[in-house]
């Protein structure tokens, strides 16, 4: 009898240390996504409403669009832990936004899977649609929004930023670069209009000196939030730079790319970002041996014919960056010849979605693109358009290591 207590014992306290050394592991595995969902008021046009934060909130209180269930259900699938949504329309008022769309499509079981929660959201005005005085676009009319506005966009928070977390953001160290000034980065990328006869100092600036002392450099915005995972801090760095197109020879967008991208990359090296101010006021940057994720639609691709050299290099050649590992998907590398088409992470053919963790402070377990292949059940979800976004979710699992 004392040696079947006795073993009962033993057995109880393996498993109490097993159960301990699981809760470890948890607590010290973290998967972070990105997903460019296009929840922006033009995706839905056949509601018949005007564009403006009111058509979001009208799909997501209804916890009823397929478009948006299907979105759900791929966030179920990957489950991560921290997961940042671009192109989400902001809300000011959380419970019609964010909350709402936690509460009625990721809280609800979507085709059976296990329902996600995040407890911990956070949302903040962004430059898009937000509208100046200016002739921006230079098309003749100073009209406030579209391309007059500080970032493309037709009304005030479109193409937003949302990021959703299982873990406590710690929201008093939060850090937005919204308002920085183009003008104040070191040596920015001035677009001008080419001299028609190659004449070099020729050139007239795209933008007047009004213009120009005005310019916010984000077209959408630039947030450091910190995430509070068991006793270590990490950094979520997220953006969402404006395409390097649908301007002219001026490049004015291109070169808005480069130097937004560049605003992240100075900012997380402690030796570059001296010169950059929060939206307080504040100058702020990384520490050394800080641990961050940076993630986000980039709009930038690292191969391919849409690939601009240098830019995306700022972030994934950076020596305190871990490009290792890159994420990759069946669907993808079935779209195009290329070999590289694998890491696409958006169906028009490129890797524009990024997930890219530091090299201080982790280790990368695994990598994807939630891109099934057409011979997958779960095509269904990135079949086309409509059916979900014309971007994928990208995800990193990884372990966070011991602080040196």
């Amino acid at each position: 009898m004392k040696t079947t207590l006795l073993f009962t014992e033993i057995a109880f306290l393996f498993t109490t240390l097993l159960g301990a050394q699981i809760s470890a592991e948890e607590i010290n595995t973290l998967k972070v996504a990105t997903f460019n969902v296009s929840m922006e008021a033009t995706n839905y046009k056949a509601l018949g409403m005007e564009p403006s934060d009111e058509v979001l909130q009208h799909v997501l209180s209804t916890g009823e669009h397929s478009q948006v269930k299907n979105i759900a259900e791929i966030i179920q699938r990957v489950n991560p832990d921290i997961l940042m949504l671009n192109e989400f329309d902001y809300i000011a008022d959380k419970s019609k936004g964010v909350e709402a769309f936690v509460k009625n499509y990721l809280n609800v079981s979507q085709r059976g899977l296990e329902p996600v929660d995040y407890p911990y959201t956070y949302v903040a005005t962004v430059n898009t649609g937000e509208p100046t005085k200016f002739d921006l676009d230079n098309n003749g009319k100073a009209e406030g929004f579209g391309g007059d506005a500080y970032g493309y966009g037709l009304y005030p928070g479109q193409y937003g930023m949302a990021l959703l977390s299982k873990y406590p953001i710690d929201v008093d160290s939060i850090h937005t670069f919204q308002k920085f000034k183009w003008h104040h980065m070191p040596h920015p990328q001035v677009p001008v209009i080419p001299d028609k006869n190659g004449n070099t100092g020729q050139d007239t600036p795209w933008y007047d000196v009004e213009e120009w002392a005005a310019l916010r450099l984000s077209s959408k915005s630039h947030w450091d939030v910190p995430v509070k995972v068991g006793d270590k801090t990490v950094h979520i760095l997220a953006m969402h730079p404006t395409p390097p197109n649908f301007d002219g020879s001026e490049d004015r967008n291109g070169k808005r790319n480069y130097d937004e991208i560049r605003l992240m990359a100075d900012y997380l090296s402690p030796d570059k970002g001296t010169y950059i101010y929060n939206d307080n006021g504040e100058k702020v940057s990384l520490t050394e041996n800080a641990r961050f994720v940076l993630v986000g639609d980039f709009n930038a691709a690292d191969i391919g014919d849409k690939h601009r050299e240098g830019v995306i290099e700022q972030l994934t050649e950076h020596p305190l960056v871990n490009n290792d590992t890159i994420p990759t998907s069946a669907g993808g590398a079935a779209v195009s010849g290329a070999e590289f088409s694998n890491r696409f992470t958006a169906y028009w053919g490129a890797r524009a979605d990024y997930v890219l963790p530091s090299r201080y402070g982790f280790h990368v377990n695994d990598a994807g693109v939630f891109w099934p292949a057409k011979t997958s059940d779960l095509y269904r979800l990135v079949k086309d358009r409509e059916a979900s976004s014309d971007h994928r979710l990208v995800w990193v699992s990884l372990s966070l290591e011991q602080d040196k």
